[in-house]
């Protein structure tokens, strides 16, 4: 094997193929030795010299692939610093390679279709492993590397006649001309979807407009083949590519030639290119251009209609033909969607008149049918479609002036006054049977909701749901907004409809569990979207209905459906619940049935439906309700046991964080604080039996039904006093001793096992559970001090024992002991006391640093939950506490910034965001420090700063913290620009060179930008960013050096639709509302 990595010798193609044979059919030490060769074989140097004996040599197919890999790692990375002529000679063999496959029929089609079949295993560059890659053809891999690689560094300069002599070979030789087809569909592809992240800008631009100054001669081609040609594999490849040009040529080419009219009358209703001439349609009618070519659009779209008509008659069952289609015939059906919506959601408006109701209407009647498709795929398509339809009515409604609106003035909605809107020429009228229809639709294709946790399984058994789909999840949240605004559009219409389905569903005549389930998923859905009055109307009659049906049902399973929507129902009409006293009172009481309910899931969901309800109507359970003669609270605290008693442990830590939102909403403080104490009397009873009974045998502690109890008792007070918060000073002040005493004794306990036992001791059930102890007294202090007011009572009362207790135990423990929450918790405190604090965090740093440093440091991925704490206390630290960092000795500091490079240097992004805003931040301290600190830090940090974090910068595995990157290499530069670095960084003695007069051109511009361009954070961003293009111009996927404007414009997005949605009402589900301030 190793005669292949000779390169002294003429290469044996023979022996070649015999080692990737060996690979891809060996076992064992020979394919493990196979592997290692050729893996050697791809990375030498010279490996490229070998590729054109392969590729006119080998019988083996992989090993033709092997050789292309290698050339397109040459061409990608080494391209520029060849010679011209090599160059020039790649080009050739490239060009030629491409032909000699392209221009023989047989030998394309045979060799497409067999390598359709492959799973092709190539050498990744720079990898000693090999990894799976699908290919379609040898001549498609060399299109990719000859438009990735080389045209786009060639043309125009180097190849002004490209454009030319790829259209006039193309006319010379049909099988040629196809290939020639997809050579230009990839060139597209790169210069107009892909450029941004490839190329700089400049590059970008200039093939742009190359391309466009070129395209009459491809255009002329393209016109002639689908003019002329018959041979069917040539008209779809040139389908294709045009497909590809339709979205940027200009507009003269698709409205001022027949383009549009071949693609009607000669391909749109023959079978085998109705798909890709469709496209092609679709992708002109969602141009959005000047108002001159409108007449043009409604003449496409009359067109297109016409021939689907025949095509599909208005009276076909699109839902049931789609069942039993080709795989064709479906993908036609998506495609029509795909037109339909394309169309008409750019070009709607210009056909509501009356020369185009008629087939205005034929369309949307075709949508409506091929919305209740039974593919997922094809519904998003519509619906993404019929969310912005019906958005746009709601707008225009929402947009009358006052003057026409005087009845709708004194309302928020359009739903709280629909006979006002009968009288004014609005579009919604239009459209109102259509609408009706889409009601209908949207309900009976209703998906589950989140909090929904009770479903039928395939098995068409009822359980609970443990995998959440998030698909399913986006899907509701949309098909949600859709029927938010079909309420609003017209609510009497939605509130029959569903009124006469829950009738249906109450008589039996419709009854299933799966319409009932949409039924109810649909009228949760809306919630918010009709007024008081109408709400109150239409779910006094739904929730007596349900409760009825629950009544009347027989069967676990089906009262198991039944209980789950009403508790999807009432958990999502707070506002109702709120206003209507006796009915929240009803509905927490069944609440509380359905917690005794045994049947999976149902005992879930009513904690959970508890919890809402207990947030958004918090007050109304410690307001002393009329005809009462206590707040319901008092009432369910004298019952928390028997409420309880049929609870998971987890279910009933669910119901105690719920109660504590009510305790939380009381505003007399003693009133509250007597809540407290009554609320926990039941779990303190347990806590005070337990250690009472380990003051007078401490065995007690070593039973597992103890540790078990104990664990549960402090996780009911995390959960609580999350809720409760500042006010559950009361309840931790009864138990603070106890809970630091216990504290300490497990921790005894634990260190004394793991020294008799070793590190194994620590997976034990019993030191698991003292873990637990441990981990939930922390929990519980971080979440008490996130909470507390009176921080001043906090840092003398509270934190001295606590740190006494914790640090200590850390440092001296095993690491497999060490539990993340004292990190977590330090940090908490840090961030929440601040300058309270600042004495006590080197004894902090002395307890905790070397000690998890030393934990972390071995490798990239153990310990993850220190590690994330780790540098969550560092960054608390040089936040909130950065004088005390100041204080501790010099060789503890390097460590912390020894520790903050590696950070940044770590291969999870969380982790070097946070390394790198730690950096920032520093920086930022040290230039607002006294001048002799600050130069003393800048000439021992700042140099290997700037070179650690050019390493990140320039290196793959780091491209996503590129923003931050960015901007501690600005914030640098500035210091330096600005005089504030007086310090020397280095001994100009020890640089062969200080004028740097040996560097290329490019390097002193990118320097002088970085100097000139600091203090504008966006021009020195896209400054480095071209500059890395530069470095390895289009050796890679850059997508990464994106991430930031990404990131930005989705957040942009994000808060737009939440600002926007929150002016609609019930758009936003009540659960994501704002909280009230009451």
């Amino acid at each position: 094997m190793e005669s292949i990595l000779d390169f002294s010798q003429d290469l044996d193609v023979e022996k070649l193929d015999a080692v990737v044979k060996t690979f891809y059919t060996g076992i064992g030490q020979e394919q493990h030795m196979a592997q290692q060769v050729l893996t050697q074989f791809q990375e030498n140097a010279d490996a490229w010299l070998r590729v054109d004996s392969i590729l006119s040599q080998s019988k083996f197919q992989h090993t033709k692939f092997l050789a292309l890999q290698i050339l397109e790692k040459l061409i990608s990375t080494r391209w520029k610093i060849l010679p011209a002529e090599q160059r020039m000679g790649i080009r050739n063999f490239i060009v030629n390679i491409i032909i000699d496959t392209s221009e023989n029929e047989k030998t394309l089609r045979s060799e497409k279709t067999y390598l359709n079949k492959l799973n092709l295993i190539l050498v990744q560059a720079g990898h000693p492993s090999f990894s799976s890659r699908k290919h379609t053809s040898i001549s498609l891999i060399v299109n990719r590397v000859f438009i990735s690689q080389i045209l786009k560094q060639e043309w125009p300069h180097n190849w002004p006649q490209f454009i030319p002599e790829i259209v006039n070979t193309g006319r010379a030789n049909l099988n040629i001309c196809e290939n020639n087809m997809a050579i230009l569909k990839l060139l597209s592809e790169e210069i107009f979807d892909y450029s941004a992240e490839q190329m700089t800008q400049d590059k970008t631009t200039n093939l742009k407009t190359q391309m466009c100054n070129e395209f009459s001669r491809v255009f002329e081609l393209c016109n002639e083949v689908l003019e002329k040609a018959q041979q069917p594999s040539l008209i779809r490849a040139t389908l294709e590519t045009l497909l590809r040009f339709l979205n940027w040529i200009p507009l003269g080419y698709i409205f001022e030639t027949n383009i549009i009219e071949n693609l009607r009358t000669r391909f749109l209703q023959t079978t085998e290119f109705r798909n890709v001439a469709l496209k092609c349609l679709t992708e002109i009618g969602a141009l959005k251009v000047s108002s001159e070519y409108d007449n043009k659009f409604i003449v496409l779209f009359n067109m297109v209609v016409a021939s689907v008509s025949v095509m599909v008659p208005m009276s076909t069952d699109i839902a049931a033909v789609y069942q039993t289609s080709s795989n064709d015939e479906q993908e036609f059906i998506q495609n029509l969607a795909l037109f339909f919506t394309s169309f008409l959601g750019v070009h709607l408006k210009l056909l509501e008149n009356d020369a185009n109701r008629e087939v205005l209407n034929m369309a949307h009647w075709y949508l409506i049918k091929i919305t209740q498709v039974e593919e997922r795929e094809i519904f998003k398509v519509c619906l993404e479609y019929w969310t912005k339809m019906v958005g746009e009515l709601f707008e225009e409604i929402r947009n009358l002036p006052v003057l026409d609106m005087p009845l709708l003035s004194l309302s928020s909605t359009a739903s709280s006054a629909p006979s006002a809107l009968a009288n004014i020429p609005l579009r919604k009228h239009y459209y109102a049977e259509i609408l009706s229809n889409l009601r209908v639709v949207m309900i009976d294709r209703m998906v589950k909701p989140e909090e929904v946790l009770v479903v039928e399984n395939d098995e068409g058994e009822v359980v609970r749901e443990f995998m959440k789909d998030c698909d399913t999840i986006m899907l509701y949240k949309s098909m949600r907004e859709c029927l938010v605004y079909l309420t609003h559009l017209d609510v009497h219409n939605t509130e029959i409809i569903m009124t006469e389905k829950l009738n249906r569903q109450v008589d039996g005549s419709e009854w299933s569990w799966n319409n009932l389930n949409k039924l109810c998923w649909a009228i949760g859905s809306i919630s918010g979207a009709m007024n008081e009055d109408t709400e109150k109307r239409f779910l006094v009659t739904v929730i007596k209905e349900l409760l009825g049906l629950c009544e009347a049902k027989r069967g676990k399973d089906n009262k198991a459906i039944v209980a789950s929507n009403i508790m999807y129902i009432v958990g999502q009409y707070p506002r109702f619940l709120k206003a209507h006293w006796k009915f929240l009172k009803t509905v927490v009481n069944k609440l509380f049935e359905f917690m005794h309910e045994t049947h999976e899931g149902v005992q879930d969901m009513a904690c959970d439906t508890f919890m809402k309800i207990a947030q958004k109507c918090r007050r109304q359970f410690v307001q002393l309700q009329q005809g009462e003669h206590s707040a319901f609270v008092e009432e369910i605290i004298l019952n928390v046991d028997k409420i309880t008693m049929d609870l998971s442990h987890q279910q009933v830590q669910t119901f105690y964080e719920a109660v504590g939102y009510m305790i939380a909403s009381q505003t007399n403080k003693n009133t509250q604080e007597k809540l407290i104490i009554k609320f926990f009397e039941p779990p303190n009873y347990v806590w005070d039996q337990i250690l009472d009974e380990i003051s007078r045998n401490v065995e007690i502690l070593n039973r597992a039904e103890t540790i078990k109890s104990l664990g549960h008792v402090l996780k009911v007070n995390v959960a609580a006093c999350s809720s409760i918060g500042s006010g559950y000073q009361v309840q931790l002040g009864r138990n603070y001793v106890a809970l630091l005493r216990l504290y300490e004794y497990v921790s005894g306990m634990v260190s004394e096992s793991v020294a008799k036992d070793g590190s194994i001791a620590t997976r034990t059930p019993r030191i698991r559970g003292f873990r637990t102890i441990k981990k939930e007294t922390l929990k519980l202090m971080e979440s008490y001090i996130l909470k507390a007011e009176d921080l001043t009572q906090v840092s003398q009362h509270l934190i001295p024992p606590l740190l006494e207790a914790v640090l200590v135990d850390y440092s001296k423990n095993v690491e497999q002991a060490r539990d993340a929450e004292v990190l977590s918790v330090m940090a908490t405190i840090i961030t929440r006391l601040g300058g309270l604090i600042t004495g006590e965090v080197p004894a902090i740093l002395n307890a905790v640093f070397e000690p998890t440093l030393n934990m972390i440091n071995k490798d990239l991925s153990e310990y993850p939950d220190h590690r994330v704490g780790f540098f969550k206390l560092i960054r608390a630290i040089n936040q909130f506490c950065f004088p005390a960092l100041l204080t501790i000795p010099p060789t503890q500091f390097k460590l912390i910034i020894d520790s903050i490079v590696w950070a940044f240097k770590h291969t999870m992004r969380e982790i070097a965001d946070v390394g790198l805003n730690i950096c920032l931040e520093l920086i930022e301290n040290i230039a607002r420090s006294d001048a002799n600190v600050a130069n003393f830090f800048y000439q021992q940090y700042l140099l290997n700063l700037v070179q650690d974090v050019f390493f990140v910068l320039t290196d793959t595995d780091h491209k996503s913290g590129f923003k931050y990157q960015a901007m501690v290499l600005a914030r640098i530069f500035h210091i330096v620009e600005s005089g504030a670095v007086q310090a020397p960084l280095f001994n100009s003695a020890e640089i062969g060179d200080p004028s740097m007069t040996n560097q290329s051109n490019q390097i002193t511009v990118f320097v002088n930008g970085l100097f000139a361009l600091n203090q504008d954070f966006l021009k020195f961003k896209l400054h480095l960013r071209d500059f890395l293009i530069q470095l390895k111009e289009f050796a890679e996927d850059n997508a990464d050096l994106y991430i930031d404007e990404r990131e930005a414009e989705s957040e942009r997005q994000k808060q737009a639709e939440i600002a926007n949605a929150l002016k609609v009402p019930g758009l936003v589900k009540p659960a994501d509302l704002p909280m009230e301030e009451e």
